[in-house]
């Protein structure tokens, strides 16, 4: 199998896992947030960021050190796995007991507390959970986590629906996203024994030193994103309130869903541009060039589409409800497209082994996000919050694009100019179109407006001969 071929087996795969999986995600998000109310959805909101944060400590990167480490030398998987697996063992018990003082010091409510220590152990069965998925990815299979994925999603949805019937709290909720981690637990280690042979057990205590120093960038640049997306969050928990928290995270939710897409060309090119930089630097310089172009032809219209019809959106999807939520989400949708712009880069600086300059990248974006964010909030509640997300996501999509310029890998302006200059004509039509006929039901319109724009960006040549190319080598 030729390796375009390989990337687009795998894309495909998580590509339609993800679709299916934030599919499901968005109608969670939905009846959740419907069937709970702002006050209680933003106590939900409050579990996962301070989980979300607190839980990368169970792996420090060492999932992602896997995956490189081993799609580079595949007879290291025993060693990794027997050794990650211990460490992992300790971080998870360090992790829980840091997430009970932190939410004790904090002064959550008991309801707030409880709920935050169970959806904790549904993380950290997902981090060992990890460790095996690592090898799939590796190894560029990935329909087994595509599966687990989807899996996951619909154990979740069932749960809710079962919830919203008997009228449950939302304790069983969290139950549920245990359960789920578990189920997706014992597959992953079914599919392993199929397909790979029981790990040896090799534990090296001396090769826990350079697994932690090659990890920790890796780990830090996860807190560092993690914080950057929920510390918001937990600020307006401890400033405002759990309401406003539950209007704010309405908003993020349905912003964090559109990520499914780079993060399913991620995982699936992650493994092959670590091994073109050993390999074939200007097919990794050409897989970066192709990458960064389509996240743009799909995040322009996107954000400009989104501004305009925000206020349907959230009506639609959560009721009036969270009509305070639209101002929001407006602001918000303009950091999924730096995220778009920034991806390709990310993957390259990670897969050429300059993790650290990520890391350092994460860190100034978390910082300026958590110093805006204690001036603005108490100034400007969930608002003030939305434009702190927007101007760190600036200060750092510029920072990684400067940075690839300085390592050879910027894209070329004029090539930028120029598919840029057709994709915003090409937006501003289909923005007209859709003011036109916003009466229109949303989807109706959305998906007019998409077929509408993929003609144009056709017609304007958007898509060129080395496109053209590849997408015959895929159907090959």
């Amino acid at each position: 199998m030729s390796r375009v071929r390989k990337i687009a087996k795998n894309t495909t795969f998580l590509l339609i896992s993800q679709i299916i999986s934030y599919i499901f995600t968005f109608f969670i998000t939905m009846y959740a947030a419907r069937y709970f109310g702002a006050s209680i959805f933003g106590i939900w909101s409050i579990a996962l960021s301070i989980t979300g944060i607190l839980g990368i400590f169970a792996d420090l990167g060492m999932s992602t050190l896997m995956v490189r480490e081993i799609s580079r030398n595949l007879s290291d998987r025993d060693k990794y796995i027997s050794n990650i697996f211990l460490i992992k063992i300790i971080l998870s018990i360090l992790t829980f007991v840091l997430i009970i003082i932190i939410t004790n010091i904090i002064g959550y409510p008991e309801i707030v507390k409880n709920i935050i220590y169970i959806v904790t152990v549904s993380v950290i069965i997902g981090s060992f959970s990890g460790v095996l998925g690592a090898i799939f990815q590796a190894n560029e299979k990935m329909e087994y986590i595509s599966l687990s994925t989807i899996l996951s999603s619909v154990i979740v949805l069932l749960g809710t629906v079962i919830m919203i019937h008997y009228n449950l709290s939302i304790i069983f909720f969290a139950f549920i996203n245990v359960i789920s981690a578990g189920l997706i637990a014992a597959y992953i280690l079914f599919k392993y024994v199929q397909n790979f042979p029981l790990p040896e057990l090799r534990i090296d205590l001396s090769f826990w030193k350079p697994i932690i120093k090659e990890s920790w960038p890796f780990g830090i640049t996860a807190l560092s994103g993690m914080l950057y997306n929920y510390i918001d969050s937990i600020m307006l928990s401890v400033v405002q309130g759990a309401e406003v928290v539950g209007w704010y995270s309405a908003a993020y939710r349905l912003m964090l869903i559109l990520l499914f897409i780079p993060n399913a060309i991620n995982m699936a090119i992650f493994p092959v541009m670590s091994q073109f930089y050993t390999s074939s630097k200007n097919s990794l310089k050409l897989m970066n060039e192709k990458y960064f172009k389509y996240m743009i032809i799909i995040g322009v219209p996107m954000g400009v589409g989104v501004t305009i019809l925000a206020d349907k959106i959230i009506l639609t999807i959560f009721g009036p409800g969270y009509s305070q939520s639209i101002i929001a989400l407006q602001i918000l949708i303009w950091t999924i497209i730096l995220t778009f712009a920034g991806a390709p880069f990310v993957q390259l600086l990670q897969s050429i082994n300059k993790q650290y300059i990520i890391t350092k990248i994460s860190i100034i974006s978390a910082a300026t996000n958590i110093l805006l964010n204690l001036f603005l909030i108490p100034l400007f509640s969930y608002i003030g919050a939305s434009f702190a997300t927007l101007i760190a996501a600036i200060v750092s999509t510029g920072y990684i694009f400067l940075v690839t310029y300085k390592f050879g890998y910027g894209i070329q302006y004029k090539t930028v100019m120029d598919d840029l200059s057709k994709i915003l004509f090409a937006t501003l039509i289909i923005s007209i179109f859709i003011l036109y006929f916003k009466d229109l039901n949303l989807f109706l319109l959305i998906i007019m407006a998409t077929l509408l724009y993929l003609i144009i960006i056709y017609i304007f040549g958007c898509i060129d001969e080395v496109d053209i190319m590849l997408l015959k080598q895929l159907r090959r």
